[in-house]
């Protein structure tokens, strides 16, 4: 992970919930996997709104990084509480094998960026006080901890947003992330402008996604985050195909739209898992 950080081309993370997500990810040739808490959320039908415990969290991006040589970044909303709970996170992620979690400056518990209203963000010097204890904490300086800005979520502007990311980058994180629900990608064109940290600059493009990585890497940006995609594609294809087998009472109609038992059995290793019984 702190390769892709520092590397000179863009580095693209996507966002996965489970092994099978994981093993996707790969396959399809991404370069590191974003252990997202919305879709751990949604995967067990709940929203992202710090509903789940650290050791939920925990427990899948595990899973995700068992299933891949992927580096993972995990999605660990604000830490989990207060300042030693940041710290004991670092620990149980880094002990586990994670590559690096992220950490965002809203107060616990914290709702989707994407929700209307609810969103509050934590003081500065609080957070960047964090962050220095969750330095500390971790064992390996190949560990990344990312520090995210809400600023231009919360609508506070780029001024904010900088001033929250000197802070943050003097307290030692390894990168800031910058989030934006904006259309387009002028708040962070805006942010990027301006930018004079020498940290590297992670942006996740949900809501901006014509700005593609080109451009991206044009602008400064180091690390691409995919957050969703997965999760939302699978479930958009499975109610198509659950719908057609529902009205059609059978199953011919779907077969060009899944993947075959073959596929899934090729993902999972099953040949792998076979030769261990000869």
């Amino acid at each position: 992970m702190r390769q892709l950080i520092e590397q000179a081309e863009v580095g693209r993370l996507v966002g996965a919930h489970n092994g099978l997500g994981a093993k996707l990810a790969e396959e399809t040739g991404f370069d590191g996997l974003w252990a997202s808490s919305f879709e751990i959320s949604a995967a067990r039908g709940l929203p992202d709104m710090s509903l789940l415990s650290m050791a939920d969290y925990l427990e899948a991006a595990v899973q995700v990084n068992e299933s891949s040589s992927l580096p993972v970044l995990a999605d660990c909303d604000t830490g989990y509480g207060g300042r030693l709970n940041v710290a004991y996170a670092v620990r149980q992620f880094e002990a586990n094998g994670i590559a690096g979690i992220c950490i965002e400056d809203k107060i616990f518990p914290k709702r989707n960026s994407y929700l209307v209203g609810g969103q509050v963000l934590e003081d500065v010097d609080e957070f960047a006080t964090r962050i220095e204890i969750a330095k500390r904490s971790q064992v390996s300086r190949d560990f990344v901890l990312v520090a995210r800005t809400e600023a231009l979520i919360v609508d506070l502007g780029i001024e904010e947003a900088l001033r929250r990311g000197y802070a943050y980058a003097d307290a030692g994180a390894d990168a800031l992330l910058v989030h934006s629900k904006a259309s387009t990608a002028v708040e962070i064109l805006g942010f990027l402008s301006e930018w004079r940290g020498t940290i590297p600059i992670v942006v996740v493009p949900t809501t901006y996604g014509g700005w593609n990585v080109r451009a991206a890497a044009e602008a400064g940006v180091s690390l691409m985050i995919y957050a969703n995609h997965g999760l939302r594609a699978a479930t958009r294809a499975t109610l198509d195909v659950l719908q057609q087998i529902r009205e059609t009472g059978e199953i011919t109609s779907v077969e060009d739209q899944i993947a075959s038992m073959r596929d899934i059995f090729r993902l999972t290793g099953v040949d792998e898992w076979m030769v261990l019984e000869k």
